[in-house]
């Protein structure tokens, strides 16, 4: 039975070839601008997290402040600084740590012959290079032996390489920060960031050298990695660890700041899944409009094909075997138009590749554009989509044609 109501649909699409062909243009043009539309919403997102994951996505990074809210015996306005003593803290009594590091910073003067510029320059234990995503393009990071045998070695930014160095090599040359001689060990590769002091203008040193620069008693941050997925209650433990043994009450969010890239990502995913969102009802509304179409065609085809029905229900067919066969020949519009339509998206996604977007802002940022990968689940989102379009669509004339009276149907010219 199956097998004849799709060759009667066959049939007739064959019998209105014109028609057909022109309302699964219709349907074609919906399915690719929704397949399109969900491809570029799922580049946006995947090119915004490959951006946030190159600061190091399980971090959390704590920087000292003031009191605003008196606590015990400390009044308000009470400057907090941290020390070494804090990073064992956390090391002892915050769970799911997997790495830390202090830092400790200094704007300094660097000094290559005649080239002299400024650049901050940060002492940091060498996980710090893991912690921040800090990898390295030319030559080697910083290590444990460097930073146990206190060597004047660094790492330096690819914009500081190329502003110090105008296109030479800088592996094995030795710069003067304030001063003080240091060897280039290793180059970082390039970021895309914005900004003026970013990753790709910094000065790397181990933090036992940076001994050598100022007094590094007092931190100006303390950097964590931890394992698992609880970042929130990573981020809470470390700020309720820090408030016991610096005096400072819990809530109180300037005496510490507390910065949790994950509970940042997390956040911008929303407002990424509501730009997808988005994308998808406008696709549903573009598609919507072929629904139009295809449902204007199959109410002219039932009109048409009145005294037909007439004589299928004359000779016993049932009303659903009338209902069947309209909306069988409905979907199989749908179908022919929503193949043509994602072979069109997947030819468009092809020819364009990607769509600038950290490009258009910074060089070597390619990887960070909008690449219009279809993948699997973009391809049953849109599939869901167009049969629920397709359905409605084609009910409706089906209703109608299987509610025909089949005496007027019969009178019917």
């Amino acid at each position: 039975m199956v097998k004849d109501v799709f060759g009667q649909a066959y049939g007739a699409l064959r019998h209105n070839r014109r028609r057909a062909a022109l309302t699964m243009l219709g349907m074609a043009w919906g399915i690719a601008t929704v397949v399109l539309l969900l491809a570029w919403g799922a580049g946006f997102e995947r090119a915004i997290m490959t951006f946030f994951n190159a600061f190091g996505s399980k971090m959390v990074a704590i920087f000292p402040g003031r009191t605003s809210l008196q606590a015990g015996g400390s009044k308000a306005g009470t400057e907090v600084r941290f020390t070494i003593d804090d990073l064992d803290y956390i090391n002892n009594e915050v769970p799911m740590v997997k790495r830390t590091s202090p830092m400790a910073d200094k704007q300094c003067q660097i000094h290559y012959e005649d080239r002299t510029f400024n650049f901050r320059v940060v002492g940091v234990y060498p996980s710090w290079q893991d912690i921040r995503r800090m990898t390295v393009g030319q030559g080697r990071p910083i290590g444990d032996e460097d930073q146990m045998s206190r060597a004047r070695v660094t790492v330096i930014g690819d914009e500081t390489a190329k502003k110090l160095f105008k296109g030479l090599n800088p592996l094995g040359a030795s710069v003067r920060i304030d001063g003080l001689s240091f060897q280039v060990v290793g180059v970082l590769k390039h970021k895309v960031q914005d900004g003026d002091e970013n990753d790709n203008s910094m000065v790397i040193i181990p933090f036992s050298a940076m001994g050598d620069l100022k007094d590094t008693h007092y931190l100006q941050g303390l950097f964590i990695e931890y394992e698992g997925m609880e970042y929130m209650k990573v981020a809470e433990t470390a700020r309720r660890v820090l408030a016991t043994h610096h005096s400072f009450q819990v809530s109180d969010k300037r005496a510490v700041y507390v910065w949790n890239l994950m509970e940042d990502i997390a956040q911008f995913r929303i407002i990424t899944t509501a730009i997808k969102v988005l994308l998808t009802f406008i696709g549903f509304l573009t598609l919507g409009i072929g629904g139009i179409g295809l449902m204007n065609i199959m109410l002219v085809a039932v009109t048409q094909r009145t005294r037909e029905i007439g004589v299928e229900k004359a000779l016993g067919a049932k009303r659903g075997h009338i209902l069947l066969q309209f909306l069988a020949e409905a979907m199989a519009i749908t179908a022919v138009g929503g193949m043509a339509g994602v072979i069109v998206a997947y030819a468009v996604s092809l020819g364009v590749g990607s769509l600038p977007l950290f490009s258009a802002f910074a060089e070597d940022a390619q990887d960070l554009d909008i690449h219009l990968h279809i993948d699997p689940a973009t391809l049953i989102t849109a599939t869901i989509i167009l049969g629920i379009v397709g359905i409605v669509s084609g009910m409706l004339p089906a209703i109608k044609a299987s509610r025909l009276d089949p005496v007027e149907a019969l009178r019917y010219e």
